[in-house]
């Protein structure tokens, strides 16, 4: 659990609120359905509209990353490596052949059937490297999708905001509406401009430095399978890996 994430949206939104109290504002005015409901569905159909529906899914499966961002365990993985190397280095690759099926991280996984199969350094790194930069590739155009609903929502806002002077406008000669329209006028804009600076551009932010981490940890298991393909020592194998631990 990212408690980070917890405690920003809590601290962002009782700081809007509190101020709004201590204005002597009332909660209440702040919350607004019709304003809700043209900023959240204006943005989401906007963002539906420039998402391929593939990243659109993806986008919506790594949202609860910014809560339960996935474990990447650098020590565990170094350690794991260099284990493989020890193997290899006794019994040579195709020791590790028992080890294949085992591996349950599918990126590692392949890298030491690659190994096993006794393929050349240079086309390990050419295979692992691709598959490392076409799922990065794919994730940050996920993450991008918050960052479209970031620029989006305060355009929608103001779109409501108007919305609502012109209900002010057709409504001048019957004063009890004025008020109900003025308040989404007013609301709709809080909603745009909040929900993109205190949740779609930080979440978008934040998806997009765990999927740079994860990208790195694939690089080090990459320089850990090549090292044992180049016969290098365990020792400098753990030397070499120990560079990405944080």
């Amino acid at each position: 659990m990212d408690i980070l994430t917890i405690i920003g949206l809590l601290v962002g939104f009782a700081a809007i609120i509190g101020g709004n109290i201590l204005e002597g504002g009332h909660t209440s005015s702040l919350v607004q359905l019709t304003a809700f409901l043209i900023v959240g569905g204006g943005t989401i159909g906007a963002v539906m509209v420039q998402t391929p529906i593939p990243v659109f899914i993806r986008g919506l499966k790594m949202f609860i990353w910014i809560f339960m961002p996935p474990k990447i365990e650098q020590k565990t993985a170094v350690e794991k490596i260099v284990g493989w190397s020890n193997i290899a280095r006794k019994e040579g690759l195709l020791g590790l052949e028992s080890l294949v099926e085992s591996e349950t991280d599918a990126f590692a996984k392949k890298g030491l059937q690659l190994l096993v199969d006794g393929s050349e350094p240079e086309v390990i790194r050419n295979i692992l490297e691709v598959e490392i930069g076409v799922k990065e590739h794919f994730d940050i155009q996920a993450a991008k999708m918050f960052e479209g609903m970031g620029g989006y929502s305060p355009t929608i806002g103001i779109i409501g905001a108007v919305m609502g002077l012109i209900h002010v406008m057709n409504n001048l000669a019957d004063p009890s509406k004025l008020g109900a329209g003025i308040a989404v006028a007013f609301v709709a804009t809080i909603y745009g401009v909040g929900l993109a600076n205190l949740i779609f551009l930080p979440v978008a932010n934040k998806l997009k430095a765990l999927i740079h981490d994860q990208a790195q940890f694939r690089e080090m298991v990459v320089e850990g399978v090549i090292s044992i393909a180049e016969g290098e020592n365990p020792r400098n194998i753990e030397t070499k890996l120990d560079g990405y631990l944080q």
